[in-house]
């Protein structure tokens, strides 16, 4: 028997690998439906410049998405945002986008901010940003270009060209900042909520 207690299927507006590989590694049930918003253009209306509250507002719109079509289920949205400075960084679209971010990201430290909201009948009822450090070494264009050569297409699926989980990890000299929050989903305040809301049996 899992551990979800919900008397409605838990439900993931993701269907990010690394999003579902932490809610099943944490032994709850769920379905992944893809949320489809206009992620840039939801960016562009609200007129948010903070990474933080970026994240946030993303992650609140995919839930309250997928939660219109799930009457009575949990509905967990998140979002990832990377901030170098003031400057924000999105998907790569191939390589040349990928070589030039990591160009400005080598030999700096940057910002993760990964936001969960959870919905239940179009309401948010819970919310988190958790904040990860990510210091990237200085890197030589050889080195830039084996990375990329190793990593392909795998570059363009996240946000700064890199999955800490697997290729990314050659790219570090110091992180800050749990492991789900690096992965793009804060999983401690996540399941905190979901034992206050007596939804697992843990």
């Amino acid at each position: 028997m899992g551990l979800w207690r919900g008397k409605h299927p838990l439900i993931l507006a993701s269907q990010s690998s690394a999003r579902k590989m932490l809610l099943a590694n944490a032994g709850l049930e769920f379905q992944a439906v893809t949320a489809d918003i206009d992620e840039r253009g939801l960016q562009s209306a609200s007129a948010l410049s903070n990474p933080r509250e970026i994240a946030l507002l993303l992650a609140r719109e995919k839930a309250k998405a997928i939660s219109a079509s799930y009457s009575g289920s949990y509905v967990i949205g998140a979002d990832q945002t990377l901030a170098l400075g003031d400057r924000l960084f999105n998907k790569p679209a191939g390589r040349p986008q990928a070589l030039a971010q990591l160009r400005e990201l080598a030999g700096n430290s940057h910002e993760l901010n990964s936001a969960v909201a959870v919905a239940r009948d179009g309401r948010i009822v819970f919310e988190d940003v958790s904040v990860a450090r990510m210091t990237m070494r200085e890197m030589t264009e050889d080195e830039l270009s084996a990375y990329l050569d190793a990593a392909g297409d795998a570059v363009t699926t996240s946000v700064g060209a890199y999955q800490l989980e697997g290729l990314g990890i050659h790219l570090f000299e110091r992180i800050e900042g749990d492991h789900f929050t690096i992965l793009g989903l804060p999983l401690l305040p996540l399941l905190a909520f979901l034992r206050r809301e007596r939804l697992v049996a843990v």
